[in-house]
């Protein structure tokens, strides 16, 4: 089985061979393996044109002050007269951590939810409890199954596909949506931000509920019983008669994560878990090994490179520390293979075989283009993410060139 590169050196000699054949984006980290990008005369990426069009739709400053005056007095105006006026998904990670010392600080009171798919790391169990217990939280938890939560594991590595881990975002997404349609909520609170996560391209990263439960029926051995997995009707309903908006505070802060980092460390004796993406076990196998071992992706480079344009690195520091490559715990490696029941010669021949991607799978993305002028009012009325429009509603022709062999790097 081939190890994934780590050295700098090795990187930087496949980056000298590439640089011949790739185009580069002069701004960020971006080439032109990533389908659909475009770039300009000046050699910038379209998706740094994305990124300037969500900051001018998105302002930071005093601009984004009021913006996130009149979110806080439109939340605390729905939720008179309740329990909770608002859900947030917790994960013990900066950026929702983040959002709960926000939200109770400018007086909400939001409801803390927590999908436990039985791979948390004791660091990220130990953040979400010193946060809700100092700052008067509630938290729901649910607990999938682990034996079906891992037969569901299994099945997406046997499918072969990049998106191992998608089955707990979609579950956060899910339990959350119930959360705030069970309490009559009509907020939900999300914690990402493009200025500091960018935006993964459509090819890479892709998921909804068919997917999963496509991929879970051809590869999988339990039925699907306790796993809260997000059909086309509900997510229509949440989004529609529900009412449930969407929104993310932290487009409108000028948020800088190592700065934040420091803050809550010190506030709050948080602990940083190592990286983006790691605070769940189970997500950082996928970021540190599967992907760059199964795909030749390392998806540091789409966090590097959004850091890039806002200005919170130069390229040159974003490089350097994507060289550096992604840290492996091989020990973590051994142990999701041993608890998933996979043989020795069955995770080589897993780690070797054909790639597959979404497009080879039944998914409701046909449905998300056909009902594309809706997904884009729901967008304007903040009921899905523009990142969600923008990636799964529009017609991207190039998915077709997506490798089928495992290349031995694919980004810088």
């Amino acid at each position: 089985m081939l190890a994934p590169k780590t050295h700098a050196t090795t990187r930087d000699t496949d980056l000298m061979k590439l640089t011949t054949q790739l185009q580069t984006c002069t701004l960020c980290l971006f080439d032109s393996r990533i389908p659909g990008i475009s770039f300009d005369r000046h050699g910038k990426c379209s998706y740094c044109y994305l990124h300037e069009q969500m900051c001018e739709q998105f302002p930071t400053g005093e601009a984004g002050q009021r913006n996130l005056d009149n979110l806080v007095n439109s939340i605390k105006a729905s939720g008179k007269n309740k329990r909770y006026d608002c859900i947030l998904g917790v994960s013990g990670g900066c950026d929702s951590s983040f959002l709960l010392h926000e939200l109770v600080n400018r007086g909400l009171r939001p409801l803390a939810v927590h999908f436990d798919n039985t791979w948390n790391s004791q660091t990220a169990t130990s953040n979400i409890y010193l946060m809700l217990d100092q700052l008067d939280v509630p938290l729901e938890t649910y607990v999938v199954d682990n034996r079906e939560y891992d037969d569901i594991s299994r099945s997406m590595i046997k499918a072969g596909v990049p998106e191992f881990d998608a089955p707990t975002d979609i579950a956060l997404k899910a339990v959350c949506l119930r959360a705030a349609e069970a309490h009559h909520v009509k907020y939900l609170i999300e914690g990402h931000s493009f200025r500091t996560e960018g935006v993964a391209p459509l090819g890479y990263m892709y998921f909804d509920g068919r997917y999963i439960k496509e991929i879970h029926r051809r590869f999988g051995d339990m039925p699907m019983k306790t796993y809260p997995n997000m059909d086309i009707w509900r997510f229509l309903r949440w989004s529609t008669i529900s009412n449930i908006r969407r929104v993310r505070p932290l487009y409108s802060i000028d948020y800088h994560k190592e700065q934040v980092k420091q803050f809550l460390s010190r506030e709050y004796g948080w602990e940083w878990y190592g990286g983006h993406h790691l605070e769940n076990q189970l997500t950082a196998f996928h970021h540190t090994f599967y992907l760059p071992q199964r795909f030749g992706l390392d998806l540091r480079f789409v966090e590097l490179s959004g850091r890039i344009r806002s200005n919170q690195l130069t390229r040159d520091e974003a490089k350097e520390e994507y060289l550096a490559g992604p840290r492996v715990d091989h020990e973590l490696v051994g142990m999701v293979r041993k608890r998933l029941g996979i043989s020795l010669t069955e995770w080589d021949d897993l780690m070797d075989a054909p790639l597959r991607y979404f497009t080879d799978f039944p998914t409701y993305r046909k449905v998300f283009r056909a009902l594309r002028p809706l997904f884009w009012i729901l967008y304007r009325l903040e009921r899905v993410p523009k990142t969600f429009y923008e990636k799964f509603c529009k017609p991207h022709p190039s998915l077709q060139s997506l490798p089928r062999t495992r290349p031995v790097e694919r980004h810088l």
